[in-house]
């Protein structure tokens, strides 16, 4: 949630783990701290879920478009190739959030800058988390993360 907070849009997220190592989970919680309410859940089938985080005008009583998240599950992805095919690249380089399960799938298509998180199982409840980050705006990512994480 804390990292999910953080995020202000064009960010490029690489999960990769185990079976069961809790990156769904793990996107649960970053999207809860984005302000999505919605249910999330894996998009193993689809390869491609989209979440839209709900802002409210101080001055008005509507609601505005937040932020989305793209939220892509490779498990099932047989050729790398086919993120092209389906124009996914377009959703790595734009405004919005992303966050790709399955990420080591498809390893030379991905942006220079990015975001990896290597989960691991520690033990039945508890996760390892490894984070790479590629790229300046990255790094000042991780460094606020860092922060924010150790002041509570």
């Amino acid at each position: 949630m804390r990292l999910g907070a953080l995020l202000r849009g064009g960010e490029l997220l690489l999960l990769d783990g185990q079976l069961g190592t809790g990156k769904t989970t793990f996107t649960q919680g970053l999207a809860k701290g984005m302000g999505i309410t919605d249910v999330v859940s894996s998009p193993t089938f689809t390869l491609l879920k989209e979440y839209t985080s709900q802002l409210r005008s101080h001055t008005q009583e509507e609601t505005q478009r937040g932020l989305a998240l793209y939220h892509f599950d490779l498990y099932r992805l047989d050729d790398p190739d086919e993120i092209i095919d389906l124009g996914f690249e377009d959703y790595f380089y734009g405004s919005d959030v992303c966050v790709v399960e399955w990420a080591d799938k498809a390893d030379l298509l991905w942006p220079a800058e990015r975001l990896h998180i290597h989960l691991k199982m520690m033990g039945e409840t508890e996760r390892g988390l490894l984070f790479t980050a590629a790229g300046q705006r990255y790094y000042e990512l991780l460094r606020q993360f860092y922060y924010a994480t150790a002041s509570s």
